[in-house]
């Protein structure tokens, strides 16, 4: 699993608006209020009522009346201004619970009232702070479609293969907001990173906030026997740093490790396919002298960047699909079959073919990169 590499930087909204009260309840026993003639004999009967103010006039007396200031006019913007004020409580409503659900966060990191793992995954953090920063780029910017979410497990674990793209890990970041926030019991997915990851200051301490641990097998394979959902990009370094011309082409996926951490573990395997990602950032070219001399796997030319400096950073607005395919379950195989070089690279290569073929299906059906 060591040559998994991905460098990830790492409501029920409920809007029920205000409960209307039931119109024109029933006065009951027949009770009728002074000299009201329009009020008939359904209310004799406890029947709901409809004022008779409300009930639309008709005929020639209602003829120099009905202007759109009085008449049926009059009581359409008494309807909608009747609407607004139950739209504007809702609106307060939805604020109100922000704000109590923000202090009550700030009371939780004031008095230590949450729980980190073993791992340094802080569920808190991510779930009020660190969703919420990326979600934004997820929903207005990329607008990220999610197909076959429902592949992935209720329950228990499950490991996610995926394409890895894009010159800069965008891409595992949307999705684990994708995971996070579409499926139904809200799933949390812990993703494996490369060393370069932990080696940089503050986005060392980010990513283990965020559930991202080191991409080897024994710590893929723990998270898995605890019956986490782990999502690995086996392309590594080689898929990020692709050229454009090579975009939705993928890369070598190593030498099967993901599979055999998968069979260890007796979870099953969920393809992914992610396509919007390779147009972000336009590799044109590497700088690979420069790459060496800071340490880093390469150094990207894009149309924009480094041209532009750090304007030439901000990613192109493309429209996003992620593609969650049919398990591969591994608990078919024996415990011995780890062992066995022919099935690992068999069951690798029918996760890549199957992760390819979605890609150009998806790429068929794209309309366009950026709608």
């Amino acid at each position: 699993m060591a040559d998994a590499k991905v460098i990830p930087f790492d409501d029920d909204r409920s809007r029920g608006g205000p409960s209307r009260a039931a119109r024109g309840r029933a006065t009951g026993g027949g009770r009728r209020t002074g000299g009201d003639g329009g009020r008939t004999g359904q209310e004799e009967r406890g029947g709901a009522q409809t004022p008779l103010a409300a009930v639309p006039e008709a005929g020639p007396q209602a003829g120099p009346q009905a202007g759109p200031g009085r008449a049926s006019g009059t009581r359409a913007g008494d309807r909608d201004a009747s609407a607004a004020p139950a739209e504007d409580r809702a609106g307060r409503g939805d604020w109100d619970r922000r704000i109590a659900e923000g202090l009550a966060f700030l009371r939780r990191r004031i008095t230590g009232d949450y729980e980190v793992d073993e791992f340094g995954y802080d569920a808190d953090l991510t779930d009020h702070v660190l969703m919420s920063m990326l979600r934004p780029m997820y929903e207005k910017y990329f607008r990220v479609e999610v197909l076959g979410i429902e592949n992935i497990p209720s329950e228990g674990g499950a490991l996610v293969v995926a394409n890895h793209s894009g010159t800069l890990p965008l891409d595992a970041l949307m999705l684990q907001v994708a995971v996070h926030d579409h499926h139904p019991q809200g799933r949390a997915l812990r993703l494996l990173a490369a060393d370069l990851v932990f080696m940089l200051p503050v986005v060392n301490e980010l990513a283990r906030k965020a559930g991202h641990t080191l991409a080897c097998a024994e710590d893929a394979q723990r998270l898995l026997e605890r019956g986490e959902v782990v999502g690995v990009m086996p392309e590594g370094f080689k898929g990020l740093g692709k050229p454009f011309s090579e975009r939705y082409k993928l890369q070598r996926f190593g030498r099967g490790g993901f599979v055999s951490t998968a069979l260890r573990a007796g979870v099953p395997i969920v393809p992914c396919s992610i396509v919007g990602a390779e147009e972000i950032y336009p590799m044109v070219g590497d700088f690979r002298t420069l790459a060496r001399l800071l340490g880093i796997p390469y150094f990207p030319v894009t149309p924009t960047f480094p041209w532009l400096g750090p304007l030439g950073m901000v990613p192109l607005p493309t429209k996003w699909t992620i593609q969650f395919g049919e398990p591969v379950p591994m608990d078919d195989y024996p415990p011995e079959a780890v062992d066995d070089p022919m099935l690992m690279f068999n069951l690798t290569d029918q996760v890549r073919e199957t992760i390819q073929h979605t890609l150009y299906r998806l790429l068929v059906r794209r309309r366009s990169v950026f709608f």
